[in-house]
């Protein structure tokens, strides 16, 4: 939490002192500032998102206590997580880019895209899963198996459990943004607070559903 908060308030720190300095034609302070608040946020943030990786896991585990701090690992998961949603996502692209190269832009090419698109979503989804499971990222980036785990567990309750999630997280990030535009140090702290306690329910709740195969 303590690391959430201190991204959060970082995060808008380094925007506004980057505008701040910018807006009085101080580039190089607007770059150093910047710089060196935003490469902080960003190391706080993989920091974050690998440590969602481990409560994925604990979820999958069943475990009701919560994982510890690992910089180096945690830091490194993230960078492996940014690794998988980015095959998961580039082949679909890929192979759209043929279909719409070789057939064209017509509606059945469309529709045969989108399908696609959201097929390695869910498969996307669900390598994360394997990724915090196996600790491995051969195991994640095994798209046929990725893809079975979706139809194993149940595209609509994939669909369903994301849907509520973001639903819930969309509407006290919307609450925190008010305050924010209100005093941005307490929002800063407020959406820090949130921002970790979205991530772990969300995580939480992917590990628990993963649980189920």
């Amino acid at each position: 939490m303590i690391i959430g908060i201190i991204a959060g308030i970082l995060g808008g720190a380094s925007l506004l002192a980057m505008i701040s300095q910018a807006s009085s034609n101080n580039i190089l302070a607007a770059g150093g500032f910047g710089f060196i608040g935003i490469l902080i946020f960003i190391i706080a943030t993989l920091l974050i998102s690998g440590y969602g990786l481990d409560i994925v896991k604990y979820g999958i585990e069943r475990r009701d206590d919560g994982p510890g701090i690992d910089i180096v690992r945690q830091i490194a998961n993230a960078i492996k997580v940014i690794i998988v949603s980015f095959v998961y996502y580039i082949v679909p692209a890929i192979i759209a880019w043929l279909l719409f190269t070789l057939l064209g832009k017509g509606i059945l090419t469309t529709i045969v895209v989108v399908i696609i698109s959201i097929v390695f979503a869910f498969a996307e989804f669900m390598a994360v899963c394997r990724l915090a499971k196996y600790d491995s990222l051969a195991e994640a980036l095994a798209i046929g198996d990725a893809i079975n785990d979706v139809s194993r567990i149940g595209m609509i309750k994939v669909l369903l459990t994301i849907i509520a999630v973001f639903v819930v997280g969309l509407i006290i990030a919307l609450i925190f943004g008010l305050v924010y535009k209100i005093n941005s140090t307490l929002g800063g702290i407020l959406l820090g607070i949130f921002g970790v306690y979205a991530i772990f329910f969300y995580n939480r709740a992917v590990g628990l559903l993963y649980s189920e195969i």
